[in-house]
């Protein structure tokens, strides 16, 4: 790609952030920065380079490090207990072969269907260690989406939290993770139970080097069936590196992984931590309550979130952390972070916060810290290490600084396609399009407008609703707020608002549209303006459009 047209316009910077070492030369230093590289014996370096070489750069490997390194750190605290890193190595060879047993493996994937807890962790570190590609399933899904996601993937297996069986098809053998019945028979399939497996499971011999298997994490769409994206583990440690170059991670330090684990941020936090050594602490469900003691009592320094529970904390008057407490890091992505809220959280717990802007396909593309949300309230960062970021305008040239265009990428962890053969993204020189509009300051910086194809035509103008949402959202009384274009018979399309409101606050709908008509022009004004006591959100907290009142 070096050789590339795109690359050869683009600005000094971004070129040398582009070609800067190899992916193994900055994994080393990023690494040897973080404390995962230091001088260790033999018996231990032994251990650890077989893991590698047996699961590659994987989840799979990366516990199996942690087991041949700090046996008897705890690897997950849960609302069930402790594990540590030599106990769930010893349950995920049982269940490893307890799945072989069954008919899991290369082949025959592993469906995961669970909140944050240990068993997930366990289920997709045995599907890696029987071969099993593993395919993370939103815990948000209808009976109907969850059908049509079989049909796609046709999982082998699926491990599930019991509260979910209603809405498991037919087709895959059910392995509950809580099942105090134990194994039984439920219509004309069979129940089993994840401990029973553990049991079960072995003695025996796994796979030395098991088929290198993937994962398949779905897209976050809020209607039809999401889509699978196939993601291979990495066939080396940049990726790692590139997100330590912009977010400061140290070994051994405990991690609070409150993003769902089905999803691209949880996951990458679960790896992240996993590589690190951590302790990762787990809760099943979120309340601001339960987020703020996991951090305190078990003295967490790194925490993984998503932005609704940032802002879901911020309303809250639960007890917060001392000075003494507080993590160093609140690392955030899977939806939109709103510069206001970044600003009052840091204000309240200190700087600490992160912001990854990427997508389940492209990975990441920029990361904003402190320092950045601080100068440019609302930026999604600059590229990290390695890490091209270009805007394209409509002739598919870089764009000057401040001009919106298509955000482009391209990173160490390459997207393979869609499992069902869906067209894929739009590619131009070797760099992906996120399907994002927005534009570069002069510093970098990346600022997002919105999703392409949400902009509309209103009375001869092409206009883009984030503006218009930044700014409403930004308005004293307003809590947050989601505009969207509709359809409208003489102007071909015109925008709505839906608004929730601070408790108390007197914001009209007239007192919004003169706003816009002050600020913006007066075709963005949205004519319709909904008052709702919340915004519908999925569990990474986008909004789920097809469930707004009024929306068609």
């Amino acid at each position: 790609m070096a050789g590339s047209p795109l690359l050869q316009n683009l600005s000094g910077t971004a070129r040398a952030a582009y070609e800067l070492g190899s992916g193994t030369a900055r994994a080393a230093v990023a690494l040897t920065r973080s404390g995962v590289v230091r001088p260790l014996g033999p018996g231990k370096l032994y251990g650890m380079g077989r893991a590698l070489v047996r699961y590659g750069n994987s989840i799979t490997a990366a516990f199996a490090v942690g087991a041949a390194r700090h046996p008897y750190r705890l690897a997950v605290v849960d609302d069930d207990g402790v594990t540590t890193y030599a106990e769930l190595e010893e349950r995920t060879d049982r269940l490893a072969l307890a799945l072989l047993d069954s008919g899991a493996g290369p082949g025959a994937p592993v469906g995961v269907l669970c909140r944050n807890a240990r068993a997930p962790i366990e289920a997709m570190v045995a599907a890696g260690k029987a071969g099993a590609d593993v395919v993370l399933v939103n815990t948000g899904l209808s009976a109907e989406q969850m059908r049509g996601v079989q049909e796609q993937q046709q999982l082998h297996t699926l491990v599930a939290d019991p509260d979910f069986l209603d809405i498991v098809p037919a087709g895959p053998r059910v392995v509950l993770t809580h099942n105090p019945d134990g194994p039984r028979p439920a219509g004309d399939r069979a129940i089993d139970d994840l401990e029973a497996m553990v049991r079960r499971g072995g003695p025996g011999e796994l796979p030395f080097m098991p088929e290198p298997s993937k994962q398949i994490v779905l897209t976050s769409g809020t209607t039809g069936t999401p889509k699978g994206a196939k993601r291979p583990h990495p066939s080396t440690l940049a990726p790692a590196a590139s997100i330590l170059s912009a977010i400061p991670l140290r070994a051994g330090e405990p991690t609070h992984i409150a993003a769902p684990l089905f999803h691209t941020w949880g996951n990458a936090g679960l790896l992240l931590a996993s590589l690190h050594g951590a302790t990762v602490v787990l809760r099943r469900r979120f309340t601001p309550e339960g987020f703020l003691a996991a951090v305190r009592e078990r003295r967490c320094t790194t925490v993984f979130a998503v932005p609704v529970m940032l802002q879901r904390v911020l309303e809250s008057e639960a007890e917060g952390w001392g000075s003494d407490e507080g993590p160093r890091i609140v690392a955030v992505s899977g939806s939109a972070l709103p510069g206001g809220q970044a600003n009052r959280f840091m204000d309240r717990f200190g700087d600490c916060l992160f912001n990854l802007y990427g997508s389940t396909e492209v990975s990441w593309v920029s990361i904003a810290g402190p320092e950045d949300l601080r100068d440019a309230p609302g930026t999604a960062g600059r590229a990290p290490t390695g890490t091209t970021l270009v805007i394209l305008d409509d002739d598919d040239r870089p764009a000057a600084a401040g001009v919106d265009g298509r955000v482009f990428v391209g990173n160490d962890l390459p997207f393979e396609g869609y499992t069902g053969g869906e067209d894929g993204l739009e590619e131009r020189d070797g760099l992906l399009g996120t399907g994002d509009v927005g534009h570069l300051d002069e510093q970098g910086r990346l600022f997002l407008t919105g999703r392409a194809d949400d902009m509309i035509v209103s009375g001869g103008e092409n206009l883009h609703p984030g503006p218009v949402e930044d700014l409403v959202s930004g308005m004293d009384g307003v809590r947050e707020a989601c505009v969207l274009g509709v359809d409208d018979d003489e102007y071909g399309q015109r925008f709505a608002a839906w608004v929730v409101l601070e408790p108390g606050a007197d914001v009209t709908a007239d007192a919004i549209r003169s706003r816009v008509k002050s600020d913006l022009e007066k075709f963005a004004a949205p004519r319709d303006v909904h008052f709702l006591d919340e915004l519908p959100r999925n569990q990474t907290g986008k909004v789920l459009r097809a469930e707004l009142p009024g929306r068609g």
